[in-house]
């Protein structure tokens, strides 16, 4: 076994090409398709392109993970330059469904469960001995947080099995919550009822969706203005702070500028107790089935969540 450890995954992590390139992280991007048109997701296609088609076009697009043949010659390539590999995938559960106001997410697992195929398809031919897949169970930089600590592990010398040990008990610390401002999206994707798309709009609902035991679940209901739901939210990181693993923390959101803004301020008292608070743009994955201004804040906790029931708010 070598030396060298190359972290790979594919665009779903959301990282962006600047922390990509700070961080010598690589990764494979899915594809997004409308109709007979098909793009590489930040790379031919960026999230403010995709709202402007799905407008032009009235119609959400498709995503679909890279080819078996693609993801062989992504692999290949770190093996014959002689890196052993650590790729960070998800492979959340299928049929796993959680009502909000009669809302049925499935959320995007299809296209999740077929990167974890594709990569485990790959690893058997090509090299088991020197590919490690680490499930992250996650979604957006709830994977980057993963990547991010597998760098770390990289650079203090860290073997790419060693690594891969090290991510398996990072990844149930992991706690990913987004606030959808609008079930638009959800309604056209057809993981939500009409009736729960206009309730919920009357009632101005806005879902707080967390990521536990590797499925979106339903956090929180917030009732009122979008600002009202990003400050529960924030109260809710607020309460976690003493017990989270401070090197990083994101903010990531679809084309939500001002929502990051004003989180930023609500933690402006403990941000420098931070070491990497880092803001991103979500990719055409996320951002596809979310819809615009959606935001969600994302950070590790030092010992396994706890699962519990939140409520209304």
């Amino acid at each position: 076994m070598s030396n060298k450890v190359v972290i790979l995954s594919d665009s779903t992590c959301d990282l962006g090409e600047e922390l990509l390139k700070k961080y010598n992280i690589h990764i494979i991007p899915l594809h997004v398709n409308f109709d007979d048109e098909s793009y590489l997701d930040g790379i031919e296609i960026q999230l403010e392109d995709l709202y402007k088609k799905v407008e032009e076009k009235k119609k959400l697009p498709t995503t679909s993970a890279a080819s078996y043949g693609e993801m062989k010659d992504f692999f290949k390539k770190y093996l014959d330059e002689g890196y052993d590999i650590v790729f960070d995938h998800v492979a959340f559960s299928y049929n796993q469904k959680e009502k909000v106001l009669s809302v049925v997410y499935t959320g995007i697992s299809s296209k999740m469960s077929a990167t974890f195929n594709v990569a485990c398809s790959v690893r058997e031919d090509l090299d088991k001995e020197r590919i490690f897949l680490v499930d992250s169970g996650n979604l957006s930089t709830g994977i980057g947080l993963v990547l991010l600590k597998a760098a770390t592990f990289r650079d203090q010398g860290l073997s790419a099995k060693e690594i891969a040990q090290k991510l398996e008990e990072i990844v149930p610390r992991v706690k990913s919550q987004f606030v959808i401002d609008t079930l638009e999206y959800l309604y056209k994707g057809g993981r939500c009822s009409s009736v729960a798309y206009v309730f919920s709009k009357v009632l101005k609902v806005k879902p707080l969706i967390v990521v536990r035991e590797k499925t979106m679940q339903v956090g929180a209901k917030f009732i009122g203005s979008i600002t009202k739901s990003q400050k529960g939210m924030t109260n809710m990181f607020l309460k976690d702070f003493p017990n989270i693993d401070k090197e990083f923390v994101f903010i990531t959101h679809t084309l939500a500028y001002d929502g990051a803004k004003y989180i930023k301020s609500l933690i402006s008292n403990v941000s420098d107790e931070i070491e990497n608070l880092y803001e991103t743009i979500a990719g055409c994955g996320i951002g596809s089935h979310c819809g615009k201004n959606t935001i969600g804040i994302l950070y590790i906790m030092k010992d396994e969540i706890v699962k519990k029931q939140e409520n209304v708010v």
